[in-house]
């Protein structure tokens, strides 16, 4: 029998390093604590990633990979409206895989120039997914909007959403929308009244479509 292949060390410390920042903050976190858990020694920490900013950078790495993924991936035959529920579903579960960076993105944006770095350079390719994505609304009929500022609007507050969900959530505690799925309906909230006939139909179909799903997992 073929034996599973064992997970590197550097992946390793990856999936302990994400665990522990999730559970108490990029602050409250070093490296040796990393290595404490794991049960090696600080240097072999160390030689796989030499600082902080480059632990970091390796899980951006792996959350971009993901995030991309959640973006291109389409379900064979599904709609432009159905795409964007599923898209915009699994970026809220990515949210809370990874809680601590949403929560302190202020934080990392600011103490670590290299990542900031990334974060810019993959708001500027997630913008011109999102724009493509609505722009194939309109082809579709599913939406119409007074003008182009008005859908520049609507994604600018869409990206804002899905950025800091966990944050808002942790500062505005009196608020009762704070279920799993709330980010999603939210999201929805700011497309809903631009919708045409057919992108009603649409949308209401998709509804159907999620609630028939999670009655079959139930």
């Amino acid at each position: 029998m073929i034996k599973p292949n064992k997970p590197k060390t550097k992946d390793k410390i990856l999936s302990v390093a994400i665990r522990m920042f999730n559970e108490a903050g990029i602050q409250g976190i070093t490296s040796r604590h990393i290595a404490a858990e794991m049960g090696i020694s600080h240097g072999n920490l160390d030689y796989h990633y030499h600082t902080k900013e480059d632990l970091l950078l390796a899980i951006y790495d792996k959350m971009r990979d993901e995030a991309s993924e959640t973006y291109s991936v389409r379900e064979p035959n599904s709609s432009s409206l159905q795409h964007f529920q599923h898209m915009v579903s699994g970026l809220e579960e990515f949210q809370y895989r990874y809680r601590f960076f949403n929560l302190d993105v202020l934080e990392i944006s600011r103490s670590f120039p290299e990542v900031n770095k990334k974060i810019q350079e993959t708001l500027i390719l997630r913008k011109q997914q999102a724009q493509q994505l609505f722009e194939e609304f309109l082809e579709d009929g599913y939406v119409s909007f007074p003008d182009e500022d008005v859908m520049e609007r609507i994604l600018h507050t869409i990206r804002m959403v899905i950025t800091f969900w966990l944050s808002q959530m942790e500062v505005i505690s009196p608020y009762r929308f704070r279920q799993k799925g709330e980010m999603v309906r939210l999201v929805w909230n700011t497309i809903l009244p631009y919708l045409t006939p057919a992108g009603r139909e649409e949308y209401e179909r998709i509804l159907d479509l999620a609630a028939s799903e999670t009655a079959g997992k139930s």
